[in-house]
């Protein structure tokens, strides 16, 4: 007996159904169709959906053009910290929108969503906007539109890389060529998208009286978790052999749900589980703004007629997506059209799955080309040194270590320093070394802590008539934003005021004062101007390349002003920067053919009551994908070069499992998605008839 019908009488289960139960349904007059765009079959409402999906991808992409290096440069984290909150903080962005999604479907709606929680609260407003805005588009177009339809996605996907286009572009130039305090500007760099996000408010009210706004429909995310569950725990209730086995396992919530939401609960549920396999072609396309921003600082930028910080080469991407959008609709779809290829939806995304995997294997291969041209870094138990001699005449050195074995021993002249450093091995993570130095008849003995993994110069100069030193430990990661790093070594018995740019100046104090290291635009410093307490005076520093580290040694000259002495301690990158560009255009074109393709195939599977769900549900792949990422950047443990081919290694495999299911998935056609008519609830009632004198005579 079935355990659901124990409170149900028998009058209730025979009760007859006729035509005359249904009343008839009132003749609705015709709607006014929406304006349209200069007399096509676009609504006027998506100008202003798509203008305000430009500022606020604007913001949105501004702001995380900057942040990995926010991290590394200003907060001083390590890379592999910065690329973890880099992507926790994509992963959170792309969450919130399941949360969005429940409350404009079951609430406010998705007009109300957008507008008041979306733009006015920017932290959980990516949540509201995300899920909404694409779908909310695509409320706008009538059913018999829907090629105009599907052509709006791929005009929404380009506004949104013109807005990351722009702005990828300008808010790395905000942040390197305006100076706030003496250091990169990031307020103006986060304030100007912060100003967009305002606009794109503003833009979107305006179209409010134009919009199509579909009525929220209950809440749905509420209505699919208990169907899902009560369909699962009927069956698990139902599991005798003498009952009969249902169709489909969703079948089994029949007793308590209308046969509707089952449909669409149906539909969604095989949408999902073809969804599984996605969050690993985000783990790749996400790392441009971390992963290939920095490996993009230990390039050189300099590209002849202009120089590109490393994050701006992320512009790169929404440029090419800006090329490759009509490039693939008009022309290369086409063409595979008319070979007699069906290139369906799913195929699409899995070619551009496979693109984003080759353009991995670029990227590690481009790795591994720039640490053959990157010095060593010193490792475990391991310090790099240098010795500089700046006083007036020869000094040797001799390195001793704990037992007093000779480490090292060399002797340099009067402003001379070491060919390059010295690698020095440690017992223990920290150490003493003992330095030995002749200086005329004059022998001293010094002793000096290092710790590993450091760089370190030993600075010797001459007190009146004896000889000194003092270690300096150098930063170990000097160009971590891609630029050129300076410092100063100032002999004179004065203070220095050094002035290299209208917006850089720093001090440097007198007898032998250490500057920080300063980060400056690479070129030419002909005449930088210098001043102490009672002169004036100019350096000629001379070219500064690309991403190399520079001491200078202020000097005295009793004939003439003070003049520098110039050492590279680091060379400067050499690889161009250009050399990223096969990746980026590999992955652009992965992510037109997944992403816009994805886009309008959520859309086109949601029933209508479910869009922003799946829409939700598509970016929630995102955050998986992000998250993937944090997860293997603290813990794979892997060279960089090597994860990129854990990356694409892996991509290839979900590949494979992906075009697998895509084989089996059976596309749902718009007419299947649509709410049954009253011949359909007719139909639907006498099948109800028949269920019922089945079970009777049973």
């Amino acid at each position: 007996m079935n355990p659901f019908q124990k409170n149900e009488s028998k009058e209730t289960l025979f009760s007859p159904v006729s035509t005359e139960e249904v009343p008839p349904q009132p003749l609705s007059l015709p709607k006014k169709p929406p304006p349209k765009i200069c007399g096509s079959n676009y609504p006027l409402s998506i100008a202003f959906i798509v203008v305000n999906e430009f500022c606020e991808r604007f913001s949105y992409y501004g702001m995380k053009a900057v942040l990995t290096l926010y991290f590394l440069y200003f907060l001083h984290w390590n890379e592999d910290t910065s690329t973890s909150i880099y992507h926790a903080f994509s992963s959170l962005c792309y969450f919130t929108p399941i949360l969005g999604a429940a409350i404009a479907d079951s609430w406010l709606g998705k007009f109300k969503v957008l507008s008041l929680v979306g733009l006015s609260l920017i932290a959980l407003g990516t949540g509201g906007i995300k899920p909404c805005v694409a779908a909310f588009g695509g409320d706008q177009f009538e059913e018999k539109h829907a090629e105009e339809r599907t052509r709006y996605f791929s005009v929404f996907y380009l506004s949104i890389n013109a807005g990351s286009l722009i702005s990828t572009f300008i808010t790395p130039m905000l942040r390197g060529d305006v100076q706030c305090f003496g250091e990169d500007c990031y307020a103006l760099a986060f304030g100007v998208p912060g100003l967009l996000m305002v606009i794109a408010l503003v833009v979107f009210a305006m179209g409010s009286k134009i919009y199509r706004k579909p009525p929220p429909e209950g809440n749905i995310v509420s209505q699919v978790v208990k169907c899902i569950w009560f369909a699962i725990s009927n069956r698990f209730n139902n599991r005798s052999g003498d009952i009969p086995k249902r169709q489909h396992w969703l079948d089994w919530a029949a007793e308590k749900y209308p046969k509707q939401l089952i449909m669409d609960v149906k539909a969604l549920t095989r949408v999902l589980f073809l969804y599984i396999p996605l969050p690993m072609f985000w783990a790749l396309l996400d790392q441009q703004g971390s992963r290939w921003t920095l490996q993009a600082t230990r390039m050189n930028g300099n590209l002849g007629v202009f120089v590109l910080q490393p994050d701006q080469m992320q512009v790169l991407n929404p440029l090419l997506v800006l090329i490759f959008i009509p490039l693939f609709d008009l022309v290369i779809y086409r063409l595979v059209s008319k070979c007699g290829i069906n290139f369906l939806s799913l195929r699409k995304m899995a070619v551009g799955m496979i693109l984003a995997s080759l353009a991995f294997a670029v990227a590690a291969a481009v790795e591994l080309k720039i640490n053959r041209m990157t010095p060593p870094q010193p490792g475990p138990q391991e310090i790099f040194l240098q010795v500089l001699n700046l006083a007036d005449d020869e000094v040797k050195v001799t390195v001793l270590g704990d037992e007093n074995n000779t480490l090292l021993e060399e002797s340099l002249r009067s402003f001379q320093r070491l060919p390059h450093y010295a690698q020095l091995h440690l017992k223990t993570k920290s150490q003493d070394f003992h330095f030995y130095l002749t200086y005329h008849n004059l022998s001293v003995y010094t002793k000096h802590s290092v710790e590993e993994k450091n760089w370190y110069s030993l600075i010797l100069r001459e007190d009146g008539k004896n000889i000194s030193s003092m270690m300096v430990k150098d930063e170990g990661n000097k160009t971590a934003n891609g630029m050129t790093t300076v410092r100063f070594i100032n002999t004179l018995h004065k203070e220095v005021n050094i002035s290299l740019t209208t917006d850089i100046f720093l001090s440097v104090g007198e007898d032998y004062g250490v500057s920080a290291y300063i980060t400056v635009q690479s070129g030419e410093y002909a005449a930088v101007h210098c001043r102490t307490e009672d002169k004036d005076f100019l350096l000629n520093m001379g070219l500064l390349d690309f991403g190399a580290t520079y001491l200078f040694v202020i000097t005295n000259n009793t004939n003439q002003d003070p003049q520098a002495w110039k050492m590279k301690d680091t060379p400067a990158n050499k690889l161009s920067i250009a050399w990223q560009l096969p990746q980026y255009a590999l992955v652009t074109a992965g992510e037109v053919m997944f992403s816009v393709t994805g886009l309008e195939f959520s859309y086109s599977q949601a029933p209508s009551s479910m869009k922003s769900v799946l829409q939700a549900a598509w970016l929630l792949t995102v955050a998986v994908g992000n998250i993937i990422v944090l997860v293997v950047a603290q813990f794979s443990g892997l060279v960089q070069w090597a994860e990129f081919i854990l990356f694409s290694c892996l991509l290839l495999v979900v590949c494979l499992i992906f075009s697998i299911m895509g084989y089996y998935y059976v596309p749902i056609k718009p007419e299947d998605l649509q709410k049954p008519t009253d011949k359909q609830i007719l139909h639907t009632q006498g099948n109800v008839i028949n269920l019922e004198t089945k079970k009777t005579k049973l």
